[in-house]
């Protein structure tokens, strides 16, 4: 996973998170599909879809991604 983080660590900007990319980057390290995440977190594979395309940041779902793949939940921006 050392490999992972320094991907997404090299995809910030300025401090900020690119969530999307560092929830799929996150799901990928840890060989999770979409839908292994979905049953995992307990979100549907069109939410976490949504969440990767950037198109959704709620932090409670995030907080669900975050502990599902056992993450810190500053690794999506979450303090």
């Amino acid at each position: 996973m050392t490999n992972a983080m320094s991907t997404l660590n090299s995809n910030t900007c300025r401090g900020r998170v690119d969530i999307g990319f560092a929830v799929k980057q996150s799901r990928e390290a840890t060989g999770y599909s979409v839908e292994d995440l979905s049953l995992t977190s307990g979100l549907t594979g069109a939410e976490i879809i949504r969440i990767e395309l950037g198109a959704d940041v709620d932090p409670a779902r995030l907080r669900r991604i975050a502990a599902a793949l056992q993450v810190p939940g500053s690794t999506f921006g979450l303090t």
